[in-house]
């Protein structure tokens, strides 16, 4: 195995191995067969498993899911690809209104096991249309599972667990970090959704990211350790499940707060975690709660302005200095 991987391949191998493991697992979407998918991340999946398991399908997110959403209730465990996160909304009726009620609405008698990737987030100057991070679109609806890993063993890993849960799972893959390097998952690995990872410990504040955001808040610990600040970085990994207890235990220690995301501030995760924080751990608080989020404006296409819009290590570092001295 080699020493290190990509993210981007990481999706292809967390996609291989659960296709090797179980006969039922399929995957649908625009230009994933031959050619690879447009970010290569289905790169090798047709040429290993054929056109019964690997299906390009129309230009038409609502047939992709809609098609995904039937495979899944008659046995099948369907793998589709959306795009972009913004095209999400193309097919919202179906994630929103059909997908996560099946298995309510049928007392359990039918379940619906699919995964929808997506491609989310800015940072390569995509555009308004193309850069949205979009989490927060799903955790609006009770019933989806939400995963968005940071790193390539947590792609694989967290793969394998969306691909094996009984509840549909939207597993948003950022594009910012499909080139970024890591260390390749081991055989047989798995990361159960739901747990959050400490990737740095600190005794100072507590920094809560989510993907595209984990390395940005790393960097910024990195700087602000240089002053004497000493942060505590955890990588939720999952919005729902959401563990809470981790972070509620990392402010046992730091008692104070600082959420990075790359969602709007206005309806951001953010704010749901601070509201737990507020309502199961406001006496281990003593300074206010600082949210790091992306202004309420479209994405720009332009580098520099869209830098401004999302967060950056520059303002985190900003953030916390003025909190470390509340």
């Amino acid at each position: 195995m080699a020493d290190v991987t990509t993210y981007r391949q990481a999706v292809a191998e967390g996609l291989a191995r659960e296709m090797r493991r179980d006969p039922a697992v399929v995957c649908l979407g625009e230009d994933i067969g031959a050619a690879g998918g447009v970010f290569k991340t289905t790169a090798g999946l047709y040429e290993e498993f054929g056109p019964r398991r690997v299906w390009d399908t129309p230009i038409s997110e609502q047939a992709i899911v809609g098609a995904a959403m039937g495979a899944a209730m008659t046995g099948m465990r369907p793998v589709a690809e959306i795009m972009f996160a913004d095209f999400l909304a193309c097919c919202w009726d179906y994630l929103a209104n059909e997908i996560p009620k099946v298995r309510y609405m049928t007392g359990g008698q039918v379940t619906v096991p699919l995964v929808v990737r997506t491609a989310n987030g800015g940072g390569l100057g995509f555009g308004a249309q193309h850069s949205q991070a979009a989490e927060n679109w799903a955790l609006t609806v009770p019933g989806l599972k939400i995963a968005a890993p940071a790193t390539p063993a947590d792609v694989t890993g967290m793969m394998a667990a969306a691909v094996r849960s009984d509840d549909p799972v939207v597993f948003f893959e950022h594009k910012a970090l499909f080139a970024a390097k890591g260390p390749p998952a081991p055989p047989g690995h798995v990361v159960e959704l739901g747990e959050a990872a400490v990737v740095r410990e600190g005794d100072d504040v507590t920094l809560v990211a989510l993907a595209a955001t984990v390395p940005v808040a790393l960097a910024a610990a990195e700087r602000l350790a240089g002053e004497g600040i000493g942060c505590e970085v955890i990588d939720l990994r999952c919005l729902v499940p959401l563990d809470a207890m981790t972070v509620l235990g990392s402010l046992a220690k730091t008692s104070r707060l600082v959420t990075v995301e790359e969602n709007p501030y206005q309806g951001g995760w953010g704010g749901t975690l601070v509201s737990i924080v507020a309502d199961e751990g406001f006496g281990l608080l003593d300074a206010p709660v600082r949210r790091v989020a992306a202004a309420c404006v479209p994405l720009p296409f332009a580098d520099a302005l869209e830098r401004e819009v999302v967060p950056t290590a520059d303002k985190v570092v900003t953030t916390v200095r003025d909190l470390s001295t509340y």
